[in-house]
């Protein structure tokens, strides 16, 4: 029986127009048999109301006794995937947008629940441009969660800890932050002062309350831990023992699902994204399908990001719960076209589609390896 002949396609943006037809057809047909998914705002408000009272009720359960906390974490965890997608959507108006102060509302319980992140309105700025340029040198928002870094214990620690990313490579990230403002459509100085002080800002101050209590859980535990094991004696103050026990409710709660969360969109993301070496503007260089069994525990607390996110860079319309029926029909033209799965090789070449060639900076001159 004679195989389907494929399709010839004469350039790369017949390539992205062909996919665009496909996973818009699959779409509209998803629609049109469930109208009730094409009321975003519904959804969406819906998904939100739910997600934050299943973490109160996580919350709830966890401080009665009933739930064990590694019981409670993951499902916390779990949960936040879910408003971390929401955020994603809002990010590209899907959700509320004639309806300013609900759409605020929401983007402010998605900063709420997952501290870790820098606030969602500069975050915005961030990923919009991303899509523009994304692996090229101004994209900040990828730079941010290691992309381009060669792997090692460095980059699995800036993957774990967003602000390590930053503590660990000041120079890398001033030089990033000045060629992402650069980048920015803005008039004048002051314009772009204030995108660095935006920049600066980022996560004050939701962020660094998370961070200021979530490196004080590790700094105390790891601390007494290896106390004891020298034999050390150690008599805790009262107040500090009062102060921990409520950091350590918060670390099940709410620190760690989000230290969790955020490792596995991280690693995830981090590895689906090329970067350095690729047509920033070339939606089928951009990214991969990634998505091998041994990530299916990573892929279910980031809501199989790796599987559906390369759609996404295609057709930006959609919101989270439409990739995710939509993807066997994308995933098909995906492979028609020639974007990757599960290119592993990534790990070892740094994120870059070929190759990786070491960069040399000799007096602020970017010279590649040959």
């Amino acid at each position: 029986m004679s195989q389907p002949a494929r399709t010839v396609f004469r350039h790369d943006a017949d390539k992205v127009a062909y996919v665009r037809r496909e996973v818009n057809a699959a779409s509209d047909a998803i629609r049109a048999r469930f109208p009730l998914l094409d009321n975003q705002n519904l959804v969406g408000g819906t998904v939100m109301a739910v997600s934050v009272s299943a973490m109160l009720a996580i919350a709830w359960l966890y401080a009665r006794g009933a739930l064990a906390w590694y019981v409670a974490l993951p499902l916390a965890a779990f949960v936040t995937s879910l408003i971390h997608e929401l955020e994603h959507d809002l990010i590209h108006l899907m959700y509320f947008k004639k309806t300013p102060w609900v759409h605020h509302l929401m983007m402010a319980l998605c900063w709420l629940a997952r501290p870790g992140t820098i606030n969602p309105w500069t975050r915005r700025r961030m990923h919009l441009h991303h899509h523009k340029v994304s692996g090229g040198e101004s994209d900040l928002e990828e730079f941010g969660i290691t992309n381009g870094e060669r792997w090692g214990v460095k980059r699995l620690l800036m993957i774990a800890d967003g602000m390590l990313a930053v503590v660990l490579r000041p120079a890398a990230m001033r030089r990033k932050v000045k060629q992402y403002v650069a980048a920015q459509p803005v008039q004048d100085a002051a314009e772009r002062a204030q995108l660095r002080v935006e920049q600066v800002s980022s996560y004050m101050p939701i962020g660094h309350v998370y961070y200021a209590l979530w490196h004080a859980f590790i700094v105390y535990h790891v601390g007494l831990f290896a106390l004891h094991a020298f034999g050390v004696a150690v008599t805790v103050p009262v107040v500090v023992e009062r102060v921990m026990r409520v950091v350590d409710f918060l670390a099940v709660v709410w620190l760690g699902p989000n230290f969790l969360r955020s490792f596995c969109i991280n690693f995830v993301s981090s590895n689906m994204h090329y970067f350095g070496d690729i047509d920033s503007r070339n939606v089928i260089q951009q990214t991969q399908v990634l998505n091998p069994w041994w990530m299916l525990p990573f892929q279910l607390f980031c809501f199989n990001f790796g599987s559906t996110h390369a759609i996404h860079h295609f057709v930006v319309r959609d919101p989270f719960y439409i990739r995710q029926l939509t993807a066997r029909t994308a995933h098909a033209a995906l492979r028609e076209v020639g974007v990757r799965f599960n290119d592993v090789g990534t790990f070892r070449r740094a994120n870059r589609w070929g190759a990786y060639r070491p960069v040399r900076r000799t007096r602020g001159v970017q010279q590649a390896d040959a």
